[in-house]
């Protein structure tokens, strides 16, 4: 199967990657007990996953109230024409930037951004504005979590 192909999941496939979502450093021989199946059955089911991009990496979530406090916002995207695909790959490169989502509506792309100061946060506000296809943007501060 290539990249290109179309990967259909079963429910291993999905309660693998459950799993791993929770929990992306996982071993497999946990993987392996928790799914009831052999370890070369996790193992070859997540080389098959990673080998045609159903799954792109393993990545760490920190918890939100660990570390400083900061600034975390959404910020609301409008692209120009044909440029979305270069305003994606820019704001990609801003460690800042926490997740990104294509959207429909009058918005393109929505932005969660962290910062660890006010100072900083501009300095990413002004950042993504002066992105080449970027045509307006709203932004709003995250205050609590109710």
């Amino acid at each position: 199967m290539s990249k290109n192909d179309m990967h259909v999941f079963d429910d291993l496939d999905r309660r693998l990657i459950a799993i791993l979502r929770e929990d992306g450093r996982a071993p497999i021989s946990k993987l392996a007990t928790i799914l009831e199946v052999s370890r070369a059955t996790v193992q070859a089911r997540l080389d098959r996953l990673l080998d045609n991009g159903a799954v792109l990496g393993f990545t760490v979530r920190a918890r939100q109230d660990h570390g400083p406090d900061g600034v975390h916002a959404v910020m609301m995207i409008e692209v120009s024409g044909q440029s979305t695909t270069a305003v994606i790959r820019r704001l990609r490169g801003l460690p800042e930037l926490r997740q990104l989502h294509s959207t429909n509506g009058k918005w393109d792309l929505v932005a969660q951004l962290s910062a660890e100061s006010l100072t900083d946060f501009d300095r990413v506000l002004r950042e993504v504005r002066a992105v080449q296809g970027i045509t307006n943007s709203e932004t709003s501060i995250l205050l609590s979590s109710v």
